[in-house]
């Protein structure tokens, strides 16, 4: 039907409903792009700093409300690093970063900031040695906002474990360590030590060792004879940014395996055939897979994994050991330990995209049947003296696929000393004496099984 010009422009045309529809909707749609450009200028919170200083390396952690954006760059003499940090806001907790660094950090002489320009904020580290550092962001984890972390490392690194290479203070020569040499670790014929035993075998040999006929569990622990140095590494979990489990009563497990840990290093310090070495001999975060490479460094002969959980339940207590696993894990609750457990690193912090050759070889999916059967041996000696120190939580050693026990070579076991989130376990775990039981255990485990299974001599003492 012919309808006249004007009357589609009148108020009543479906023209101008159309038109209007149209106004209306680019009005909401340019409204709400000004809201989301206004969320997107909106100023970065910075709601924590934390400082974490170690021999190894200082860590520093801004913790804010959004992602932060950044630009670094060192400055020479005196030796200084520079990090700005854009579309950020002025507060309390970037105000006083001077407080958080103490005399005795290694590197940091003096942190501070103040306003650069507008919308940016520049942070500077007056250093005390050269560093190589890295900066980088992580995403939002577990009870963490976004995270910035400044990691300085130092040029000339000065790493306990590695100056175990150089240590003489024992009778006998130096470790020449020969990467490439190769290391039974049990007295099986070789065409059969490369063999998987069958499931149900290794399920009836998951039982604590007892002593021998006629010999008692003291005297049996004591005779290990070996012509050589055995290299024990020790790794104290999690430490750092990473606390680990939180005990009712406000303990942190990473507080207890270091202690524990520090305690069983004396212990084999002391044995005239043993060496040990700790992962981390602070408080600090090492990732999981530099605790693997370390070990391999130095030519571990063994490697115990030292942890002190939390579960669901409170009631839920005792002693555990785990070796890893190819197929899966034993028990619902050891695949949950091991997910838990395999977590550290997006809790305590990791710059992912950090390439190093070594450590990926050392990472690749286990395949030696041999050396998970030799960590079985040591897990059973390990159960069998904890036993005597605290109630057991499973007989048999679990089995599950913890990052941490991944070295291709070396015997490793994780051991549970007890659950953290059980009260009255929690309270023995923060005893020193307590703590001293626990090691002197571990260290029996070890002279338990070093005494059936004597390590490869490759370099013999004087």
């Amino acid at each position: 039907m012919y309808r006249p010009f004007k009357y589609l422009f009148s108020a009543s045309s479906p023209l101008n409903e159309v038109v209007s529809r149209r106004q209306l909707l680019r009005g909401a749609v340019a409204t709400w792009m000004l809201s989301v450009s206004s969320v997107a200028q909106a100023a970065a919170t910075v709601v924590a700093v934390r400082v974490w200083p170690a021999k190894a390396y200082t860590r520093v952690t801004l913790e804010s409300n959004a992602p932060l954006s950044f630009n670094q760059f060192l400055v020479k003499d005196p030796e200084r690093l520079v990090v700005d940090l854009d579309g950020i806001d002025w507060n309390n907790e970037l105000a006083n970063l001077a407080t958080k660094v103490g005399n005795d950090d290694p590197y940091i002489r003096q942190l501070r900031a103040g306003r650069y320009k507008p919308g940016t904020v520049r942070l500077v580290l007056d250093l005390k040695a050269e560093v190589k550092p890295q900066v980088f962001t992580l995403e939002p984890f577990a009870e963490y906002k976004h995270r910035l972390v400044i990691d300085l490392y130092p040029v000339k690194q000065d790493d306990p474990l590695l100056a175990l290479l150089q240590d003489e203070s024992k009778e006998g020569p130096a470790l020449k360590l020969d990467r490439n040499e190769p290391k039974p670790r049990n007295d099986k014929p070789a065409d059969k030590a490369d063999k998987p035993e069958p499931a149900e075998k290794a399920e009836k040999a998951e039982k604590p060792e007892k002593p021998e006929k006629g010999e008692s569990e003291k005297n049996r622990g004591n005779k290990l004879e070996v012509t050589r140095l055995v290299t024990i590494v020790i790794d104290p979990g999690h430490g750092g940014e990473d606390p680990g489990a939180v005990g009712k009563g406000g303990s942190f497990e990473k507080n207890v395996t270091l202690a524990i840990g520090s305690k069983l290093k004396s212990l084999i310090d002391a044995q005239p055939n043993m060496r040990a070495v700790l992962t981390r001999d602070d408080d600090y975060f090492v990732p999981l897979g530099q605790r693997v490479s370390k070990a391999r460094k130095v030519n571990a002969d063994l490697f115990v994994s030292i942890h002190a959980d939390a579960f669901v339940k409170p009631e839920a207590r005792g002693s555990s050991v785990f070796a890893l696993s190819e197929r899966g894990a034993t028990s619902t609750a050891a695949k949950w330990l091991a997910q838990k457990e395999n977590e550290a690193d997006l809790i305590g912090g990791v710059k992912l995209d950090a390439k190093d050759p070594y450590l990926a070889h050392t990472l690749f999916d286990l395949t030696q049947t041999a050396t998970i059967n030799d960590s079985l041996k040591l897990g059973r000696a390990m159960l069998s003296e904890l036993a005597g120190v605290n109630t057991l939580h499973k007989q048999h050693v679990e089995q599950a696929g913890f990052a941490v026990l991944k070295a291709p070579d070396i015997p490793s076991v994780l051991v549970e000393t007890a659950f953290i989130s059980n009260p009255e376990e929690e309270r023995r775990l923060v005893d020193e004496k307590y703590q001293e039981k626990m090691a002197k255990a571990l260290l029996d485990g070890l002279k338990r099984y070093l005494a059936k299974n004597p390590p490869l001599s490759r370099n013999r003492l004087a």
